[in-house]
């Protein structure tokens, strides 16, 4: 079966280079009208320039693609708003987001100056926010939407240095989370993808030495485009890594029942089997609140 994308329109944020090239580039060879969105700006998110999501756009075009460029930033509601209706005019619809822009100010913790913090929680978790605030009307009115979120193992299970970085991430999920509750009647699916890719972002990382083949960002662009499609799941968590794809989620143990008379002394007791999350142990899927 091939998956295609003729008469679906898609944003791809931060797509000026690295995954959200990939994926844009993939999305517009498989038919998809695309917005190549990027500020341009360095991985620390400063400065700007249109230049690297027009050249994107060309490439699309040159293969025989549809796309335009854009370089508002996801931060600016009002840039947002303005790409998303300009999108609408253009082409009457938008049917896939893919919220992949993002930036990086690793300190540890102790060193982290807040406005590092609340710039790249900004980017990653408002900057998402906006977009898909955005494009959700339009959605809904056509009963069809396909919605990614860029997450990372860095949210999903913490990483030195990171803690602006992975509060992004792991919100990220909650957002999905809620919005797979309150989509699924209008046929808007939202998903996350953990990627680990070798970009700009993650060259000067321990680990990627020598990564750019076997860790390329195209090896996790199937993973993407499939939750782009008709045929993704909704509110799931897939990780790519060097051809390598496998899912994440958040569980539950069945616990232990100790009364509505329980002591910190019955914790303490307990403690094991409550922090137990092996299998035999039973694992329940949280029933969302009403």
């Amino acid at each position: 079966m091939t998956i295609s994308f003729e008469g679906r329109v898609a944003i791809v944020t931060g797509a000026g280079g690295g995954l959200g090239k990939q994926h844009a580039l993939e999305l517009g060879r498989r038919g998809a009208k695309v917005v190549v969105n990027d500020l341009g700006g360095s991985v620390d998110g400063s400065g700007g320039s249109a230049s690297a999501a027009e050249l994107v756009a060309q490439e699309i075009v040159d293969n025989g693609g549809t796309a335009i460029a854009n370089g508002a930033s996801v931060t600016d509601l009002d840039a947002v708003q303005d790409l998303v209706q300009s999108t609408l005019a253009k082409w009457g619809r938008i049917d896939i987001a893919v919220n992949n822009a993002g930036i990086l100010r690793d300190k540890t913790f102790a060193k982290l100056e807040l406005e590092n913090w609340h710039a790249v929680i900004d980017v990653h978790l408002t900057g998402s926010v906006n977009v898909t605030k955005c494009v959700w009307p339009a959605m809904t009115e056509q009963n069809y939407g396909r919605l990614v979120m860029t997450t990372s193992t860095s949210g999903l299970f913490g990483n030195f240095g990171q803690s602006n970085y992975g509060a992004a991430k792991l919100g990220l999920v909650g957002f999905m989370n809620t919005l797979r509750h309150e989509g699924a009647k209008y046929n808007i699916f939202t998903n996350s993808i953990a990627p680990i890719a070798a970009t700009r972002m993650t060259v000067d990382l321990p680990g990627f030495e020598d990564s750019a083949e076997r860790l390329a960002p195209e090896l996790v662009t199937p993973a993407v485009v499939f939750l782009c499609s008709e045929q993704a799941p909704n509110g799931r968590i897939i990780q790519a890594a060097g051809g390598r794809y496998y899912s994440a989620d958040v569980r539950e143990n069945v616990g232990v029942d100790l009364g509505t008379g329980a002591s910190v002394e019955d914790i303490a007791e307990n403690i094991e089997s409550i922090l137990d999350m092996s299998e035999n142990k039973g694992i329940l899927e949280r029933t969302p609140h009403r």
